[in-house]
């Protein structure tokens, strides 16, 4: 044999029929069979509890036979065998029909009472008493000796994910058809040989046969640690493989001002100059550090993830500027409309009089700001062009709309890409491919993102993080507000009037935009939660254009003016109404989570938001990130449906808790799917993670990263490393590995 062995289809290897079956698994060839691990591990000796079992349920139990006899149907023609088997505790009846009782007769001698087996199906209830109807099974040592079936008894029993009409004992004989013949060289180690040995893992061919034949316990959890170490390993090479490969590529260094006429002739030293607060200690390292990147002649690639409030925008203008400084331009990418618009007029409040260059009363060192938008009339758009291609522009804030091949630059040094997990792998790659060299580029992130999915999913990226509140944020208080407590329901709303009478704004937050129940849920898949978890099924969610017309004839608000902003509006009026609820004209807004990231309105002093079971912890951190933002305390409501000691309720009480978005980030990997931790492009295909668990294995992260370190410095090329580069190609692809470089 060779590695093109686990290449082939496993239509030659096992048959159609099974193949056909495993192919609704997504396993098309024996090396996608061979990975396709056992979930868990039973044991013969240890039988499952019947009486745990629910109807509609498909379930595999491992029970014994008490007895199996076949008779004719009364009502019809044909005949029936019914077997009862037992866990010792519950019984479980298993039906199965035939047109004459002679093709019964196999069952029926098979199932002879004192046999155990695993039975598969799907549960049904007749008469009160549960059963499965034409249940597939297999006998433990039925064709076997006793010294045989005790030495099964005590062997561990792979349980692998299986499905209807593929049950895990097909899997198991599929696995062993493929497993069995296979030699070391039909496994090429992606690990290197000296990697192994340092720590005494068994080869990829042993820890195969470790995971899907086990012996004893000892033997699957060794064969899952070497297996682990590998994703591990290999992933952390194809991150070191980018890094290395972007340490040989030029940039063009971008000194600013420094380099040119001295520290105190720059853009950087004016806004400092100008700015009504002190910059955090964090800010200003941090912008160290972003300066010496910029400084060097290889294309920055920084991740800048800083917590709600944290001042991100500040050291993103400071780069901008020194960029700007040094003869560059700067693009600044932000995945709305609104938050473009919100970048755009935080620059320029900012900035004053350095932002008008060449006009009355601009700075003898000022620059221009450009807003590129896809709402922007004909005249507006052709002029923000001719402001980036002419270079007049230093910064350029827009949308998607930078993207496309009309908008050119006269020379682009930086790239800042705001919420980087809103944009594609080809979007964020489209300004990077602009000139004759790449320019730098800084991703920023307001998820606080834990150490260990930084390392996995941003692997190749050098990480800054801004963990300082600034100065002049206020704390923000939280409450869990239950629904269904009238009482405490009428307090949210005059608490809401007393914030208007005030003087302030409030935001009211619903997952729906209408009470259409085919309308789609807020972000609620994307925040990576069902929506449907904890929820109430005969309590409808709440929508924005419903709610808006409740609070309007709502007593304790009567007379204040209510607006409304979803993702339906068009550009034009979702300005319009931010613009009326930052005049006070409409001081209450109810919306859905288009508010959630980057929108400043410092009057806004609460967030009320209804269904909050309905969204992630991060994206209800970001939503409260929205008040408080004007140096007055804020306030945030979170009305929910969700049950006691449920997970919904356990995310909420982790807000309610803490203001700490880094803790909080940690809770919600905890709670979260590990699929969502990883990204869409991580999870849920045939090349995704199967073991690796980017919280729990936080170690042996760490150890594979060095690892891959030493193994790509030695050999960047992985020339020496065949099978390692293959396994980067096969696990990741071209599609993933891009993913890897921008996460």
């Amino acid at each position: 044999m060779s590695p093109a062995v686990l290449d082939e289809s496993l239509t030659r290897v096992v048959g159609t029929r099974t193949a056909n079956a495993l192919e609704k698994l997504g396993l098309t060839t024996s090396g996608d069979l061979v990975r396709h691990y056992p979930r868990r591990y039973g044991r013969p000796g240890e039988l499952s509890e019947i009486g745990q079992l629910r109807v509609g349920d498909h379930v595999t139990v491992v029970a014994d036979v008490e007895q199996a006899t076949v008779r004719p149907m009364r009502n019809r023609g044909g005949a029936l065998l019914e077997a009862v088997v037992t866990d010792g505790r519950d019984r479980l009846r298993l039906t199965f029909f035939a047109k004459r009782a002679g093709a019964l007769r196999p069952h029926e001698d098979r199932l002879r009472a004192g046999r155990r087996g695993l039975f598969t199906g799907t549960v049904g209830e007749y008469r009160g008493a549960r059963q499965l109807t034409h249940p597939e099974y297999a006998l433990i040592g039925a064709d076997a000796d006793e010294d045989e079936m005790l030495a099964d008894a005590a062997k561990p029993i792979p349980i692998y994910p299986a499905g209807q009409g593929v049950p895990t004992w097909r899997i198991a004989r599929a696995v062993r058809t493929v497993l069995d013949p296979l030699t070391a060289a039909d496994a090429p180690d992606p690990i290197p040989d000296d990697v192994i040995a340092e720590h005494s893992l068994p080869s990829l061919l042993e820890a195969l046969r470790l995971v899907h034949a086990p012996e004893t316990d000892e033997d699957w959890q060794r064969g899952r640690e070497r297996l682990r170490f590998e994703e591990a390993f290999v992933l952390q090479s194809a991150l070191a493989r980018r890094r290395a490969a972007r340490a040989a590529m030029t940039s063009v260094a971008r000194l600013g001002a420094v380099g040119a006429s001295g520290a105190d002739g720059g853009l950087v030293s004016a806004l400092d100059a100008r700015l009504p607060f002190a910059l955090t200690d964090g800010q200003r390292a941090v912008g160290e550090a972003i300066a010496s990147d910029l400084a060097r002649p290889t294309p920055m690639m920084r991740l800048l993830q800083g917590d709600v409030g944290a001042g991100k925008t500040v050291v993103a203008l400071r780069a901008m500027l020194q960029v700007v400084d040094s003869g560059g331009q700067a693009a600044l990418l932000a995945p709305t409309e609104v938050l473009a618009a919100q970048h755009e007029r935080t620059i320029l409040s900012l900035l004053g009089p350095l932002a008008e260059a060449g006009m009355l009363g601009g700075s003898d060192v000022g620059t221009r700001v450009a807003l590129l938008t896809g709402s922007l009339g004909a005249a507006a758009r052709k002029k923000a062009l001719l402001q980036a291609a002419s270079g007049e522009a230093g910064i350029v804030v827009g949308t998607h709309a930078l993207l496309t091949e009309t908008v050119q630059f006269a020379d682009l040094g930086l790239v800042v890409v705001d919420e980087q997990h809103r944009f594609g792998v080809e979007q964020r790659d489209a300004l990077r491919v602009r000139g004759e060299s790449p320019p730098h580029m800084l991703v920023m992130t307001a998820t606080p993102i834990p150490r260990t999915v930084a390392m996995t999913v941003f692997g190749d990226l050098e990480t800054s993080v801004l963990s300082e509140r600034p100065a002049h944020r206020a704390e923000t208080v939280t409450h869990v507000v239950p629904a269904d407590n009238e009482a405490w329901m009428r307090r949210v709303w005059s608490r809401v009037r007393e914030e208007v009478d005030a003087g302030r704004r409030v935001y009211v937050v619903c997952p729906r935009i209408d009470g259409d129940a085919g309308s789609t849920p807020s972000d609620a898949e994307a925040a990576g939660i069902d929506p449907l978890a904890d929820a109430k099924p005969d309590v409808p969610l709440a929508s924005v254009m419903e709610t808006a017309e409740a609070l309007r004839a709502e007593p304790s608000l009567a007379g204040v003016r209510v607006g409304v902003m979803h993702g339906r509006m068009t550009p034009d009026a979702k300005d319009a109404a931010m613009a009326a609820f930052a005049s006070g004209e409409t001081p209450v807004l109810v919306s859905t989570t288009v508010i959630e990231v980057g929108v400043d309105v410092r009057e806004a002093s609460t967030m009320v938001v209804l269904d909050a079971e309905r969204f992630g912890i991060s994206q209800l951190h970001q939503l409260r990130g929205r008040v408080g933002r004007g140096g007055m305390p804020g306030l945030c409501l979170l009305v929910t449906h969700a049950e006691a000691e449920s997970v919904a309720q356990e995310r909420l009480e982790a807000l309610a808790e803490t203001e700490d978005g880094f803790a909080l980030a940690e809770k919600d990997v905890e709670l979260r799917r590990e699929g969502d931790v990883l990204g869409a492009a991580q999870s849920g295909g045939r090349n995704s993670l199967r073991l690796l668990r980017v919280v729990r294995d936080a170690d042996v992260i760490a150890q594979a990263r060095a690892d891959a370190e030493r193994v790509v410095a030695e050999d960047p090329e992985l020339s020496g490393h065949p099978a390692l580069a293959a396994a980067i190609d096969a696990w990741l692809g071209e599609e993933r590995e891009e993913f890897l470089e921008r996460g």
